[in-house]
C-alpha cells in the first residue's frame, strides 16, 4: 500500500493563507468498491482508505511512515505568483 505526502491546497473561500501550511499522509485505495444493490449504496472493506493524518512539516511526514514501514511519495506544492497592482489598474485602458 502506498500513501502519498502532500500539501493541500487553500480553500477557495479564504483569503489568506490559513490552515494551509499542514502536510497529509493519506493512503490510496487498496481494494475494490462494491455496490451494494439493496441500498446502492458502495462500500470497500478498506478503512486505511478513509484515513487523513496531518502533520506539521513534510519531513515528520516522511518520518511517521518510515518508522511504520509505509511506502510513500510526496507531492511538492505548486508555488503561487504574486501579482501586485493597485485598485486604479482596474480602469486604465
Amino acid at each position: 500500500m502506498v500513501a502519498t505526502i502532500y500539501r493541500p491546497a487553500k480553500n477557495v473561500m479564504q483569503s489568506g493563507p490559513g490552515k494551509s501550511k499542514t502536510w497529509v499522509l493519506e493512503f490510496s485505495p487498496s481494494g475494490d468498491k462494491a455496490h451494494d444493490p439493496l441500498t446502492g449504496w458502495i462500500g470497500s472493506t478498506d478503512t486505511k482508505s478513509q484515513l487523513q493524518l496531518r502533520f506539521g512539516s513534510c519531513e515528520l511526514a516522511q518520518n511517521y511512515a518510515k518508522k511504520h514501514g509505509i511506502e510513500y511519495r510526496v507531492r511538492l506544492p505548486h508555488s503561487r505568483k504574486m501579482r501586485i497592482k493597485t485598485y486604479a489598474d482596474n480602469f486604465k485602458y
